[in-house]
């Protein structure tokens, strides 16, 4: 059973900087594309950034420029560093895999962001 746990969100003030983390298990990591999601109260969840196996990213226009995926296959882990944050990042940050154009398994927990002075 894959199990994915994020951590590293908190409060920070507009134009801090913060470095999220996703560990992976029960999955062949490696082999597969990750991406990050944001989720606001109330909305649908966006993808924000990805990253492919052989680590070609992408990112929404929102963040290109401020954020920056990376992975370490070692690991299993994918981070994703966000810096020149807005109130507008606020939100809850999840990790996937991303299989057909969707995501692979089930969501875990989140780590919630909070921008604001």
């Amino acid at each position: 059973q894959v199990q994915l746990v994020e951590s590293g969100g908190g409060l920070v003030q507009p134009g801090g900087s913060l470095r999220l983390s996703c560990a992976a298990s029960g999955v062949i990591f490696s082999g597969y594309a990750m991406g990050w999601y944001r989720q606001v109260s109330g909305k649908q969840r966006e993808l924000v950034a990805s990253i492919t196996s052989s680590r070609s990213t992408n990112y929404a226009d929102s963040v290109k420029g401020r954020f920056t995926i990376s992975r370490d296959n070692a690991k299993k882990t994918v981070y994703l560093q966000m810096s020149s944050l807005k109130p507008e990042d606020t939100a809850v940050y999840y990790c996937n895999g991303i299989s057909f154009g969707g995501r692979a398994w089930a969501w875990g927990q989140g780590t919630q962001v909070t921008v604001s002075s």
